[in-house]
Parts: C-alpha cells; structure tokens; sequence
C-alpha cells in the first residue's frame, strides 16, 4: 500500500513544516554557538598588520604578480604617496579608446578583435581576424543535448550559477580537458568565448519558461553575425534588432572584456590556475566570483537605487531635490539602508573611469531615439551631485563614477531585463579571465597561490563527551 493512501496530503504538509521549523531552531541555536567562539577584534587585524582585501592602508593593491594583458591606470605614486591622475584602461598596450575608435571609424563590431588582442597579444591581421571570426562561429553551438541536459532539465532563477555549473559541465565534453599544453589552452579558451553566450540566451530562455510562465524558444547562433548581434537575436522573440542596438551592445562587451588581474574574479581564476586544476574549474570560479554584489553584481544594486530616486524626485532637472535625496541616501534615511550612493568610487580609478565617459557618448543617440534622454540625465545628475553631497556629509574624498552607473541603463535601452545584466558582464570577461589563466599556467613559476594567515586560537584541552557541558 502506498503511504499517500493513508496518509492525508494536508497532514504531509504540515509534518513537512514542522520538520523545516525544528531544523531552523536548531540552526539558529547553532548560530548563537558559532558566534559565541568566532570572534576577531578589528584591533587584531590592524595588530598583526594585516592587509584586508589585499589592500595597502591608502587603498592600493598588495602587489601579487605581473601580467602583460590589461593595466587599469587611475594614480600615481610620488615620493610614496598616492596621487589621482585621470583614468586609463589599456588592453596589450592599446588604450581602449584608441580601439574604440579605430573598429568603429570603420564601421566594423570590434568584440572578436579585442578577444584576439587580448588573448594573444596583438591585433590581428584582416586574414587572422576573418579566420578568429570563422572558428568562433564554428564553436558557438553547444555540444549535442547540452541545453538538454545541463539547462532545461535543471533550469535556475540565476543565470550566473547555471553559467558556472555549464562551464564545468563543458570538462566532461572535452576529449581532452586536463591537457594543460599551451595549444590545448588557447583552443579551450576559444570555445569557452564562442560558448558563453549561447549558454547564457539558453539559460534565460529556461528561466524565463519555467519561472516567469512564457513560451520558450531558442535561436541557434548564425555563423554569419557577430557575438553582439547573436545575443541580441537570441534573447528576442522574433529575433529582430537594428545595427545601431547590436554595436552599442558590441561596445559594452568591449570594455568589460578585460581590467586587469587585480580585479576579483580574474584573482579567483589565477588562484585556482596556479593549484593546476583545469581550465573549466578556474573559470567557473571566475563566473562565481563575478556574481557577488560587490563585483559583477553591483550593476544590479544601481538600477535598484535608480528606480527609488526617479520614484521619489518630482522633478528630474531640479538639482536642488536630486541633491537632497543624495545626501538622505547618506545619512540611511533613503535607500537600502547602507549609506552608499551606488555607482560611485572605484579601487583603482581616482578622478575618472574612462568607461563611463565612452559609454555616455555612445548611450545618447540611443537615449533620445527611445525617448529616455531624461533618465540619463538624471544618472548625470546623480554623477555630479553625489560628490556634493559627499561633501557636506563631511566625507571629503576624491571619487568618481564608475562604469556601473551608466551600464544598466545601457542594457535596459536595449531591451535587455536586469537577471541578465552580469551574464553579460561575464560574457565579455570570459576573455580576460582566459587570458589570464593562460598567463598564470605559463609564467607562475610553478608557484601556487597561497598567503599566509596568523591563527589567534588558544590551546585548549580536549574534554571528554560525557564531561562537557
């Protein structure tokens, strides 16, 4: 006899809850026990000098490597001090906005060139870039039943953990996936770019059948189109997008690409590299990194406070009332409760984030087509009164806005929904993570990552089971 037949579906459910509810007491008393042991005084750190976030005490960056494909310019040091300098973002050498201008001035998508610059060094020929293109196309299919099995049949409300669990799933599609050779590398680092993004429309396309109730569909990749136009294609119902949206998004894959191996999940990809785990598991915890609020994920904590301000100002173009919300964000009377004006400051540009500027001038055609010049005006605003506001709050720093400020309204004025904001920060990232890994496996010394960490435990006794209390 089943036990459904004598046992009511409503007395399940309540045995169900019950058990929920005894298990989140007991972890609620484990809780208290964890912080009752675990405790570290903030003086301790400061003690033992210790460098919290691999930070220096003015905000620079432990010194952990050398690297060759990206630098992120926003200061000097003179005479051991740190001085504000106008931001720069270079890729091999070539300062972004040179690049910008060069595939752009001749009308041209310039993702797939910036990929092979940063992957291998140096701009490519018309011959190598046709060929890169070709062979991307080639690997942006996914392997035979991959969605399948590794998307549809496990669908996630997160498009960045279901990015992470397929990046590792492609290792058990590989013939070969623990071949660390240098020509083994730079072809798993190709199809993990060419992959990416095909991983990313189908997994939204999933999400958005199974949790949100629409039809599902999904747009194999032409062989024809850029990465840029793809996505676009493969994200719409009907697959339509004009040239103008397809190359400001191209644009955005562009400056996210790459920013050097300081930054969080690049570090995370290069530890994990120099323990000499394989390419799919380094990345994974790249994308894992990426996802977390404090990095990939702050694009999303803007557009949050975006919306509560233009809910909350009357009047866009009234500085006066822009700025007295600013500074009641501030002072945790508005907000999340944090008292941080998101999209502000940056741990290595000082006076200016070289992305954001590149990012407004090519975001306003756009804006006025679509009728939404006001809404980027505000987020102006907001860029040039928050420092004001900082100000008078007493809290005097240099401080500028950082890309995340204007990137979200970029994708929201290309249709884009915000659960897929940091997929496509990762999407472009993926890579200067490849990059990266490559250079770490090459170049480490065989050194694996490891700083070291001052224990504060006292020796204790062991007591027995029966005698504790």
């Amino acid at each position: 006899m089943n036990n459904y037949d004598v046992i009511d579906i409503k007395d399940l459910i309540q045995v169900r809850e019950e058990q929920v509810n005894y298990s989140k007491d007991f972890v609620a008393k484990l809780c208290n026990e964890f912080t009752a042991h675990n405790q570290i005084p903030d003086a301790e750190y400061a003690k033992s000098n210790v460098k919290r976030g691999l930070r220096n005490e003015d905000g620079t960056g432990i010194m952990a490597g050398l690297t060759l494909i990206g630098s992120v310019v926003g200061y000097y040091v003179r005479d051991g001090d740190k001085v504000p300098q106008e931001g720069k973002l270079i890729y091999r050498g070539i300062d972004v906005e040179d690049l910008i201008h060069g595939f752009i001035a001749e009308g041209r998508f310039g993702f797939e060139e910036t990929a092979y610059l940063v992957l291998f060094g140096a701009l490519p020929t018309k011959e190598q870039l046709d060929l890169f293109r070709k062979i991307i196309a080639e690997w942006s299919t996914l392997p035979r039943n991959f969605t399948e099995d590794m998307i549809i049949k496990a669908p996630s409300r997160d498009i960045m953990n279901k990015l992470g669990r397929s990046v590792l799933a492609l290792y058990s599609y590989d013939v070969n996936p623990d071949d660390s050779s240098l020509a083994s590398e730079l072809f798993q680092a190709i199809r993990l770019i060419s992959r990416t993004p095909t991983i990313v429309a189908h997994a939204y396309a999933v999400k958005r059948h199974y949790y949100d109730g629409d039809s599902l569909f999904l747009h194999d990749p032409k062989p024809e189109l850029s990465i840029a136009e793809n996505f676009l294609r493969s994200i719409r119902r009907d697959g339509s997008y004009t040239d103008e949206e397809a190359k400001l998004l191209d644009l955005c894959l562009v400056l996210h690409a790459e920013h050097g191996g300081g930054n969080n999940s690049a570090f995370a990809c290069r530890v994990l590299s120099s323990s000499g785990t394989d390419i799919y598991s380094a990345i994974s915890a790249a994308v894992g990194a990426l996802k977390g609020p404090r990095h990939g994920g702050a694009n999303a904590m803007v557009m949050a406070q975006f919306d509560e301000l233009k809910a909350n100002i009357k009047d866009w173009t009234d500085d006066n009332e822009v700025l007295a919300y600013l500074e009641k964000i501030i002072r945790k009377e508005a907000g999340n409760g944090s008292g941080l004006i998101y999209g502000l400051g940056h741990a290595v540009y000082t006076l200016s984030d070289p992305r954001v500027d590149i990012l407004k001038k090519f975001a306003r055609p756009i804006a006025t087509q679509k009728g939404r010049l006001n809404e980027l005006k505000l987020l102006e605003s907001v860029e040039r009164l928050a420092k004001v506001a900082l100000n008078n709050a007493g809290k005097k720093s240099v401080i500028c806005a950082n890309v995340d400020l204007y990137s979200g309204l970029v994708y929201s004025l290309l249709g884009i929904p915000k659960e897929l904001y940091t997929p496509l920060f990762a999407i472009a990232r993926m890579v200067g993570w490849c990059a990266h890994r490559i250079e770490e496996v090459y170049h480490s010394n065989n050194k694996i990552i490891r700083p070291a960490y001052k224990s504060l435990s006292k020796s204790t006794v062991f007591v027995p089971l029966n005698e504790r209390g």
